[in-house]
């Protein structure tokens, strides 16, 4: 998911040197969207590892 994101940004700053405002403004905003997913994911993927590893 973190590649997605990395995309989108690359897709984002292409477009925004090209002159494509509103497509730039489009994927910057998914970039966005995603990395924050991926950051939620990734937060909830390492408490419930700590939690499973405390039981016997």
């Amino acid at each position: 998911m973190l590649s997605w994101a990395v995309t989108f940004l690359i897709i984002a700053i292409i477009a925004a040197v090209l002159g494509f405002g509103g497509i730039a403004g489009t994927a910057t905003s998914i970039a966005k969207l995603l990395f924050f997913l991926f950051l939620v994911l990734f937060v909830v993927a390492v408490i419930l590892n700590l939690f499973r590893r405390g039981r016997p």
